[in-house]
């Protein structure tokens, strides 16, 4: 039996003043006057238990307003693009002067059944993030795999901007060459400029010191004064924002009308380039387009030594404990000693044939030579 029906019964049978019984039970005494009151009033029914909700919300917003988010969850969710709480917030205040609250937004999403509530994993506080400090600064390329309409396998190459995250190139090939990242760096220059240092993995396009071959991006870098960078095998993590960027872009393409030829696809990239970089607005830029982070600051620009390789092929390395770099000619290991003031440096290698030159990544000059392949030690004159 409910308790304020207890005693409430209790006072009318016995007589006991509603004060002694509040006390006893350690209840409020005005609870029981309410009670009281109330069934005078209103007989049985008046003991129901009544739930707790206001008649009234003056901060409860309009119905209207609520079918506005329902809407617009649903036509960024049919093209396929971010629709969160956070982003329609966004997309919002450019039409509502009143704009409601990110967890007002959640609210009605979950209350329409558009949200399914999952329990967070690890706390973002956790995550250590990194992002350039100015535009061009650094620029991230990765490939990832589409498919057309008749199941053809496909790459789309892209290059986002770390600083801005904004999408400076998004190609597509049968099969990415490496002369094919030499193209769309250029032609993604001749719009957004030249970056001062190109961050990649470490996929046969875009380096060749692990085989010994050569790749061309590498040499085009070195003869525009554009910092290589790779990161460490089986680390996606380091190339995160153009990981994340596949992830978008993906999402993007499988809400469109599978595309049945190269060109149509390279039409699809296009469009959703050109909403990503000046409609959407970007979580970790504080809800701003990645265009209009790009426009905010200055641009960086290639700072290294212009370093004519042409005919060269370019190797990265470190000099040993001993003071020498490995070099492997016709399947055999070569040692050039460079000199113990240079242990840890990092060099490069220019190699045509027999010629060898090696340079600091300034540009310097530290040793020229002509193999000699009789000897596994190449020592300094």
């Amino acid at each position: 039996m409910d308790k304020g029906r207890f005693l409430i019964e209790v006072h009318l049978r016995t007589g006991r003043p509603l004060a002694e019984l509040a006390a006893a039970d350690r209840v409020h005494r005005s609870w029981l006057y309410k009670l009281l009151a109330r069934y005078r009033r209103e007989g049985e029914a008046g003991l129901e238990p009544r739930s707790r909700r206001p008649h009234h919300s003056p901060t409860r917003i309009a119905g209207r307003d609520e079918d506005e988010i329902v809407a617009l969850r649903k036509q960024l969710t049919d093209i396929g693009v971010d629709a969160g709480a956070a982003t329609i917030q966004a997309h919002l205040a450019r039409r509502l002067a009143d704009v409601p609250s990110v967890p007002t937004i959640w609210r009605v999403l979950k209350a329409r059944g558009f949200v399914t509530p999952q329990p967070h994993k690890r706390p973002k506080s956790s995550w250590r993030r990194f992002a350039a400090e100015l535009p061009n600064e650094c620029w991230q390329a990765d490939v990832t795999h589409w498919a057309l309409a008749d199941g053809a396998a496909v790459e789309v190459l892209n290059v986002v901007d770390d600083h801005s995250r904004a999408c400076v190139a998004s190609r597509v090939f049968v099969r990415t060459r490496s002369a094919d990242v030499v193209r769309t760096l250029h032609r993604a220059a001749a719009k957004w400029g030249y970056p001062k240092a190109l961050l990649t993995d470490n996929g046969a396009i875009f380096t060749a010191s692990y085989r010994g071959g050569e790749a061309a991006i590498e040499a085009e870098l070195l003869s525009l004064g554009i910092a290589s960078k790779h990161s460490r095998p089986y680390h996606p993590q380091t190339c995160g924002k153009v990981e994340r960027f596949h992830q978008t872009l993906k999402k993007f393409l499988a809400k469109q009308e599978p595309a049945t030829t190269k060109k149509q696809l390279q039409r699809q990239l296009d469009r959703f380039a050109a909403y990503y970089n000046h409609v959407r607005p970007h979580r970790a830029l504080g809800r701003r387009t990645p265009a209009d982070a790009f426009a905010a600051r200055e641009r960086a620009y290639p700072s290294g030594a212009r370093v004519d390789c042409a005919g060269y092929r370019v190797r990265h390395d470190k000099v040993s404990r001993s003071g020498n770099v490995t070099l492997r000619y016709r399947s055999r290991l070569h040692h050039i000693g460079v000199g113990h003031a240079y242990v840890g440096w990092r060099v490069i290698l220019l190699v045509a044939g027999r010629e060898v030159r090696i340079l600091t990544l300034e540009g310097d000059q530290l040793r020229r030579l002509v193999l000699d392949p009789s000897v596994d030690y190449q020592p300094i004159p």
